[in-house]
This record gives structure tokens, C-alpha cells and sequence, in this order.
């Protein structure tokens, strides 16, 4: 995003989260998710009847539960520092109830005093285990933001990193990656990606994938990267974090939902956790 703007994808997410709330097959439960638009449930747009947009919907939560699953099984093993990049209007750090963890947000100074803000007029609480690491990449990097905020590189750590790989470079995602693999610690990281569209996909996903990728250029906010499920691990491996999990956004709905779902998926989304067990 631009200095001075806010993020309109990162609007979107939430307004995403906060819809999926009222969804009969909800697959994951955010109460704070309409408080922090200040706007009440019933106040939101109902779910859309079109397939595909009700998917993303669905994709946006069922990444959002992995991550969260993920990290309470990391927690249990002991882990008690997690990093959120890019964490627009998340609500993780105000609602979760892990004891003893702290979580870190990374996000341009002007996502985060706009947060800052929605937090107060809902009235949530920031609690004193949140640390905001404010980052301008133009005059700063993510080391010395998390430095900064107290990250300590020689304890266990996790990761998310949701709704941000696609509108960088992979130059810049692979940078990323390569920063949380430099953790001293074990390390885990959980993010979503894009893959290239399939020749095979049926026209109308096609139609709605040159919509969305209009769309979000329009916004300011272009999808720079895609990668292969294949490529990505390849880069992973090289980085030593080898423990990897990687699923379809089709895939991951299935296994919440408990059942096939329909081929409804137009941007070949993906959400991929990768770790490394032992400290370096």
C-alpha cells in the first residue's frame, strides 16, 4: 500500500471474516469480527448466491482456521512468540486465550494507526501481550521492526502471513521467507499463495480470475507472483524448512467442511505451512 492510504484488501478481509460469520457452514468463528468495522452482524451483506464468491469467502476462513490450529498446535509444544505480517484488521491478538503468548503485528504505520483507531471506537482492548511492529519497507526492514518490538530470534516463533504473497514481488517473498528461516529458534511459518491458472479451467472461473486481477489493480494493489506447489516447496527445502504441508483452497474446505465442495475456485488458492523443528 502507499504511504497515507489505507489498504483497501485489507478492508475487504475483514469485511470478508465478518460475513463469513453468519455463514451456515461456518468453519471459523471470529466475535470480534463485525465490532472492529463497527457495523453489527445483520448490518453486513448477506453471503452471494455466485459460487465463486461465495468460495473466496469460505477460503479467506479456511486459512484463517489453519493458521490458527497450526499455531495452538505449536503452542502446545511449547512456542509462545507469534508474528503476524501484514495483519490489516485482524483480531487474533484481542481474542485468543493462550497464556503466555505474545504476538507481534507487522504492518505499514499508517494499516496500524488505522487499527489503532477502529480498536478504540469499538471499545476492544489492546491487550498488553500485542506489539505492534510498524514497518515502512521504503525506510526500514522486518528485522529491525521485530527488533525492535522485542522478537526475541533465539526462541521458538510462528508466523502468519495471510492475504500479502500475491501482491509482492518473489523476489520479495522469497526475502521473507528467507528472514523467518533465519530464525535461531525452532520456526514455523503458515501464508497462502497463488498458483498460475490452469489451461483447463473452465471458462467462467477464467472470467472471474481476469475480473478479480482487474480489479485489484484498479484498487492500486496488482497481484505481482504466483508459484507452483512443486516450486515453492522446492525453495522452502533450500531454506531447511522441510517440514511442509501444503493444501488447495478446495481441498482445505473439504476437510472442514466434511465434504467435496464445488469447483468454484478461480484463483488456485493455496495455504502452506512450513517449519523447521530443531534450532539452527
Amino acid at each position: 500500500m502507499e504511504s497515507g492510504r489505507l489498504s483497501r484488501t485489507a478492508w475487504r478481509a475483514a469485511h470478508a471474516r465478518a460475513r463469513h460469520q453468519a455463514d451456515p457452514q461456518r468453519i471459523f468463528t471470529d466475535p470480534l469480527a463485525s465490532t472492529i468495522l463497527h457495523v453489527e452482524p445483520d448490518a453486513l451483506t448477506p453471503l452471494p448466491d455466485d459460487p465463486v464468491a461465495r468460495h473466496n469467502i469460505r477460503f479467506l476462513a479456511a486459512r484463517s482456521r489453519f493458521a490458527e490450529d497450526s499455531l495452538a498446535s505449536a503452542v502446545t509444544a511449547g512456542t509462545r512468540q507469534l508474528v503476524v505480517l501484514g495483519a490489516g484488521l485482524d483480531t487474533f491478538a484481542c481474542r485468543h486465550t493462550h497464556p503466555g503468548l505474545t504476538v507481534f503485528e507487522v504492518d505499514h504505520p499508517d494499516t496500524q494507526a488505522w487499527k489503532r483507531q477502529q480498536l478504540a471506537a469499538a471499545g476492544i482492548a489492546v491487550p498488553p501481550s500485542l506489539a505492534f511492529a510498524p514497518l515502512d519497507f521504503e525506510r526500514g526492514t522486518l528485522a529491525e521492526a521485530l527488533d525492535a518490538a522485542g522478537l526475541d530470534r533465539t526462541r521458538a516463533a510462528f508466523f502468519i502471513w495471510l492475504g500479502v504473497t500475491p501482491y509482492l514481488t518473489r523476489d520479495a517473498v522469497l526475502a521473507t521467507l528467507r528472514f523467518v528461516a533465519g530464525h535461531t529458534a525452532p520456526v514455523q511459518v503458515v501464508f497462502d499463495y497463488y498458483s498460475e491458472p490452469s489451461p483447463a479451467m473452465a471458462p467462467e472461473l477464467r472470467a472471474a480470475y481476469e475480473a478479480a486481477t482487474r480489479r485489484v489493480a484498479e484498487l492500486g494493489e496488482p497481484w505481482l507472483s504466483h508459484f507452483t506447489p512443486d516450486g515453492i516447496a522446492g525453495e522452502l527445502r533450500a531454506m531447511e524448512l522441510d517440514d511442509i504441508e501444503d493444501h488447495t483452497g478446495p481441498g482445505l474446505l473439504a476437510r472442514y467442511l466434511g465434504e467435496p465442495t464445488p469447483d468454484a475456485d478461480a484463483f488456485s488458492g493455496h495455504v502452506i505451512r512450513a517449519g523447521r523443528t530443531a534450532a539452527r
